[in-house]
C-alpha cells in the first residue's frame, strides 16, 4: 500500500531559530495541514506538512522523541536527525490534546516496530549461522551476501530518509517541468495578444485621422447652432422674466399660507398642554418624593457596601497570612521528605553491603 496517512489536522508551524536556538521562526504565513503517516513497507511514521510546493516538515518518528506541550495551545518536538525543534500553534486546546496522543501512540507503535525488527533480525541472523554449517558452498555464499529480505532489515534509515527526500524531488521537479510548459503556452498566448494589440493600435490611429476631420466639422456647425440659440435666448429672456416673478409671488403666497396654518396648529395644542399642566405637576411631585426615597435607600446600600468592603479586605489580609504559613509548612515538608529520602538511601546502601 506504500505510506498512507492515519491523521490529519490544522496548525501553524514553527522552528527554532538555528542561531539563537531560542526564538520562533514561522515555518507557515497560515495554518496548513500537519499529518502523520504510516510506511507499512518500512513499518515507520512520519510527520509530515507541505505549504504549497514547500516541504516544511518531514520528520521520521523514533521512540526517543517526546512531544511536550509548552502553553495551552502550544507544542514542540526535537529531531535530531533534522537538527532542528518544530513548534506547532493549534487553533484550541482540544486540536493539541489530540495531537499529543497521536503523537504518544506513533511513537509507542514506532518503538514496538523497532523490538519487533531487531527481535527478526536476530532470529534470521542466529538461523542463518546454524544452516550454514549444513549447507553446501552455494548457500553460504548466498548467506554471506544476505537475501532480498535481509538487506531490507539491514537498510540505513538515513538512506530511507534520503530516498523519500527523493522521490518528493523528483515530483517537484516533474511539477516545475508542467508549470515550464504551462508558462511555455500563456508566453506564446501573450505574444499573440500582442501583435492582435499592435494592429488594433494601427486601425485606431488611422481612426483617430479621420475622426479629428468629422471634429472640426462638427465644431463649425456647433458655432452656427449656438448663434441661432444666443438669438432665440435673447427674445425669450423678456417672457422668462415675467413668469418667474409670478411664480415668485405664488410661491410667497403659498409660504405666508403654510406659515398662518402652523401658527394656528401651534395655538391649539398650547391649549391643550395647559390643560395637562395639573396633571404634570401632580406626576413631579411623586417622582420627587420617589426620588428622596431612593437617595436615602442609596445612601443606605453604600452603608452596607463600605462594611462589606472592610470584611473582604480583612478576608484577603487573612488569606495572605494563611499562604505565608502554608508556605513555611510546605519547606519544612520538603525538607522532612529530604530526609527521608537520604535516610532510605543509606538503608539502600546498607542492604547493599550486606
Amino acid at each position: 500500500m506504500g505510506e498512507q496517512p492515519i491523521y490529519t489536522t490544522r496548525a501553524h508551524v514553527f522552528q527554532i531559530d538555528p542561531t539563537t536556538k531560542k526564538n520562533w521562526v514561522p515555518a507557515s504565513k497560515q495554518a496548513v495541514t500537519v499529518s502523520y503517516f504510516y510506511d507499512s513497507t518500512r513499518n515507520s511514521y512520519r510527520i509530515i506538512s507541505v505549504d504549497g510546493s514547500k516541504v516544511i516538515i518531514n520528520s521520521t518518528i523514533t521512540p526517543n522523541m517526546t512531544f511536550t506541550k509548552t502553553s495551552q495551545k502550544f507544542g514542540q518536538w526535537a529531531d535530531s536527525r533534522a537538527n532542528t525543534v518544530f513548534g506547532l500553534g493549534f487553533a484550541s486546546e482540544q486540536q493539541l490534546a489530540k495531537f499529543s496522543e497521536k503523537f504518544q501512540e506513533v511513537k509507542e507503535a514506532a518503538k514496538l516496530a523497532r523490538d519487533k525488527s531487531q527481535d527478526k533480525g536476530e532470529t534470521l541472523s542466529n538461523h542463518s549461522q546454524e544452516s550454514g554449517r549444513d549447507t553446501p558452498s552455494s548457500n553460504r555464499a548466498s548467506s554471506i551476501n544476505g537475501t532480498d529480505d535481509e538487506k531490507f532489515l539491514h537498510v540505513d534509515p538515513e538512506e530511507a530518509v534520503l530516498q523519500t527526500e527523493n522521490e518528493h524531488l523528483k515530483s517537484a521537479i516533474e511539477q516545475s517541468d508542467t508549470n515550464a510548459k504551462k508558462w511555455e503556452t500563456e508566453l506564446q498566448t501573450l505574444r499573440e495578444n500582442n501583435a492582435r494589440l499592435v494592429d488594433a493600435l494601427q486601425e485606431s490611429s488611422a481612426n483617430v485621422e479621420s475622426w479629428k476631420k468629422q471634429l472640426g466639422a462638427c465644431k463649425e456647425e456647433s458655432d452656427t447652432l449656438r448663434e441661432k440659440i444666443a438669438e432665440l435666448e435673447a427674445q425669450c429672456n423678456e417672457a422668462n422674466q415675467e413668469k418667474q416673478r409670478n411664480a415668485q409671488l405664488s410661491v410667497r403666497v403659498q409660504e405666508l399660507e403654510a406659515e398662518l396654518h402652523d401658527k394656528e396648529q401651534e395655538l391649539e395644542n398650547l391649549r391643550k398642554q395647559a390643560e395637562i399642566i395639573p396633571q404634570l405637576m401632580a406626576e413631579c411631585e411623586s417622582i420627587t418624593t420617589k426620588l428622596q426615597t431612593a437617595e436615602s435607600r442609596n445612601k443606605e446600600l453604600e452603608g452596607r457596601v463600605d462594611g462589606l468592603q472592610l470584611d473582604i479586605d480583612d478576608s484577603q489580609q487573612k488569606q495572605v497570612n494563611m499562604k505565608g504559613e502554608l508556605k513555611k509548612f510546605m519547606d519544612m515538608l520538603d525538607g522532612k521528605i529530604d530526609e527521608l529520602h537520604e535516610f532510605r538511601q543509606g538503608l539502600s546502601k546498607l542492604g547493599v553491603d550486606n
